[in-house]
């Protein structure tokens, strides 16, 4: 028999009253007007410390819930917070930050490997899901409304809002860290069954889950393409070369970078941040920028020559000239065609 959630830790109980320590509530609200994110911090003496913002670049509510988290997690780490109780009412993060749903959209991988780097500055830190109607709080924050009340009647400053212009978090290709690159916690799974060092259960769990779309083979490591055929994964060193080559070398075609990355993975390779790292090339590209806004419009109409009747018009050309001459001497071949008819005429 299969039963559900056993780590349930209160029942019956209002989770954001059963935890004495640091809390962060968040959330977002995007509508018509725009997208907004809100988070809190609640200290363990039960202080508030709000914040919000506005994003003015385009993203679904699952970047925008991303985002908000980001920010909040931000705050506390600046704020020297060791232990944090996170509380959303977003099922799909909290469920993907624990690992226990698996992650496929190629824009929301770089906001989770984010949340999770921001996981390690904390000695311990929890994530729980509740209800919409527990998280009233940051629902309020993330419409941006400049006087809100908290539902425990006390009132709260008008909080300052903050624009931000660019995403969180930058999906580019560098050079990693430590000398190693990124698919290589994957390809030692794959090829000697071993974790990383002080690897969490979670983070064991979410290796599983990605190792189930790579193929190892002789020291290579393979991404499984949709229709079957393999991808070589590449470091970020190779990565950048073959941006190079394939934009900008010989018989370059500098394409924008959507077609840039498809031309890429045609190609056979293959790196998660494919699609934001070409779009980042082709904005630096300095012969993109240059031709980018050249007008290819002839200054003049066209005017096409009509013949109302049969060799009323022809048209004449000149070859040559032609090495070695002609018995007769001659070193050209003139060819007249009449435009009505079709009639060609060819004489040296």
């Amino acid at each position: 028999m299969y039963f559900l959630d056993e780590e349930v830790s209160f029942v019956g109980e209002d989770i954001t009253k059963a935890y004495d320590g640091w809390r962060m509530f968040f959330d977002g609200a995007a509508n018509f007007k725009g997208v907004g994110i809100g988070a809190v911090l609640v200290s363990k003496t039960g202080q508030h410390y709000p914040v919000s913002a506005k994003l003015r670049f385009p993203c679904t509510n699952n970047m925008a819930e991303y985002k908000v988290c980001i920010l909040g997690l931000n705050m506390a780490v600046d704020m020297n917070v060791q232990e944090l109780l996170v509380i959303s009412d977003s099922d799909f993060l909290v469920h993907q930050v624990q690992g226990e749903w698996a992650t496929k959209n190629s824009k929301i991988l770089p906001y989770l490997h984010h949340v999770q780097e921001l996981r390690k500055r904390f000695t311990n830190i929890e994530f729980r899901h509740v209800p919409r109607i527990q998280n009233e709080f940051d629902d309020a924050l993330a419409t941006l409304s400049s006087m809100i009340q908290h539902p425990d009647k006390n009132y709260i400053d008008p909080i300052p809002v903050r624009i931000h212009n660019q995403l969180a978090y930058y999906a580019h290709v560098e050079e990693e860290a430590n000398g190693k690159p990124w698919f290589h916690d994957i390809k030692e799974y794959l090829s000697k069954g071993e974790y990383q060092e002080h690897a969490k259960y979670t983070q064991k769990c979410t290796l599983q889950r990605l190792s189930n779309h790579f193929f190892h083979s002789r020291g290579n490591l393979y991404r499984r393409a949709p229709d079957l055929g393999l991808l070589r994964c590449v470091d970020a060193k190779e990565a950048s070369k073959l941006l190079e080559d394939v934009h900008a070398e010989t018989c370059g075609p500098h394409k924008n970078g959507f077609v840039l990355a498809k031309k890429i993975l045609r190609a056979g390779y293959f790196w998660m941040t494919m699609e934001m790292d070409c779009i980042q090339y082709v904005r630096k590209c300095f012969q993109c920028q240059v031709h980018a806004d050249m007008i290819k419009v002839l200054s003049n109409e066209l005017n096409t020559t009509s013949s109302p009747w049969p060799f009323a018009a022809w048209g004449m050309d000149v070859i040559g000239p032609v090495e070695p001459t002609a018995l007769n001497g001659h070193r050209f071949i003139l060819v007249a065609i009449d435009y009505f008819t079709k009639w060609g005429e060819v004489a040296s």
